[in-house]
């Protein structure tokens, strides 16, 4: 019988194939994201030893002021920018400025793209 895979399903799928590929280090931690349909988050992972550097959320950013690049973006995405700009000033302060970015299967677009801009004009390189 034939057992079509869900949506998740697929983007564990492209998930899993992309992690093949890209591997946090010391000197260059990943950046994963999850996306779910009402929040945002974002982590640093050395994957060498399987440790959480640090985390931002939409949660984070809460009292945050909208207003330049971010006000420009719909609200979710806003809000994206911001959880990317504040990941990017607390991996500033633990001296990191290159990472490695892993969409976690989602297409990069929407919130996605804009948590990275956000990270990139915080200061990180990817």
């Amino acid at each position: 019988m034939l057992k079509l895979k869900t949506k998740n399903d697929q983007r564990q799928h492209r998930h899993r194939k992309i992690r093949t590929k890209i591997s946090g280090d010391e000197t260059r931690p990943r950046l994963a994201v999850f996306r779910s349909n009402r929040h945002i988050y974002a982590q640093l992972i050395n994957d060498q030893v399987g440790k959480t550097l640090l985390a931002a959320s939409d949660a984070d950013i809460k009292g945050l002021k909208r207003d330049g690049e971010a006000a420009k973006l719909l609200p979710k995405q806003g809000d994206a920018f911001l959880v990317g700009q504040l990941l990017a000033t607390k991996a500033l302060g633990l001296r990191v400025k290159d990472i490695s970015f892993d969409r976690g299967g989602y297409l990069f677009s929407g919130r996605v793209k804009a948590l990275a801009l956000g990270a990139r004009a915080g200061g990180l390189n990817f």
